[in-house]
């Protein structure tokens, strides 16, 4: 199916990576579902720019009964399923070396959390998205991850074992989900600069990562979305239960 051709939720839409990802999807023609929790008034402002291809719609993706319902509201509005959903949320969570919880502090409570909304999100999206995609033969899911669980330069225990967990998630979900015409794949940034939830961490941080990657730079959130349009994309049509690692090669898998 072509981009255009496409309803694309991006759930986290309103700001950071899910803003720059909204808008490479709206750039391609697609249409767009801003989804958000508590930044209203950035998605409605994203929703202004883009116009009648887009819609926001406030919804916890940790509550599957408000999922079920921005699908449907969703397809009530543009008249068609939602085909396409990058699972980008980020739920009560910020990079900041400083303030991280370490080994000894950090308490299951703290990993619930990040699994709740990484992992139980994304299981949410894809059961409400479930008959739509088999409805239509086609569906394309795109999770969220961090190239953090590969190498991370900061130890974020939680939000680091939620992703990794994300990535058994995709895997599993591309091998049952294949057969109807649905793939599911993960794109893996690293500590992208700048959004809200990096806004904390520190210049010597953002250096080490610069000076530790082949491209000598931190990766921008609009170089990460053109990836995960790539996987929306026909280009992308044979490819799943793949993790791309988008951050200018400092992790090489």
């Amino acid at each position: 199916m072509r981009l255009n051709e496409q309803v694309v939720l991006v759930t986290g839409g309103s700001r950071g990576l899910g803003s720059e990802t909204v808008k490479a999807f709206a750039r391609e023609g697609a249409k767009v579902v801003i989804n958000y929790f508590n930044s209203e008034a950035k998605a409605l402002e994203l929703k202004k720019q883009i116009g009648g291809n887009a819609i926001a719609i406030q919804a916890d993706v940790r509550n599957a009964g408000q999922v079920q319902a921005m699908f449907q509201q969703a397809k009530d509005y543009f008249g068609k399923p939602i085909t396409t959903v990058v699972n980008n949320a980020l739920v009560n969570f910020r990079f900041d070396p400083a303030a991280k919880k370490d080994a000894a502090s950090i308490a299951w409570e703290d990993f619930n959390v990040q699994l709740e909304s990484a992992v139980g999100g994304a299981l949410n999206t894809v059961q409400a998205g479930l008959p739509g995609f088999k409805e239509i033969e086609f569906g394309r899911i795109i999770n969220i991850g961090t190239n953090l669980f590969q190498n991370p330069v900061v130890a974020y225990h939680d939000y680091t074992t939620s992703k990794a967990a994300l990535l058994g998630f995709t895997r599993n979900m591309a091998n049952e989900l294949g057969q109807y015409g649905i793939t599911v794949n993960m794109v893996s940034g690293g500590l992208l600069k700048m959004t809200d939830a990096s806004s904390a961490t520190s210049a010597e941080v953002f250096q080490l990562i610069k000076s530790s990657t082949p491209l000598r730079k931190v990766t921008d959130p609009s170089e990460v979305a053109d990836a995960i349009v790539f996987f929306a994309s026909p280009w992308g049509r044979a490819v799943t239960g793949q993790n791309l690692v988008v951050d200018g090669g400092l992790v090489m898998d």
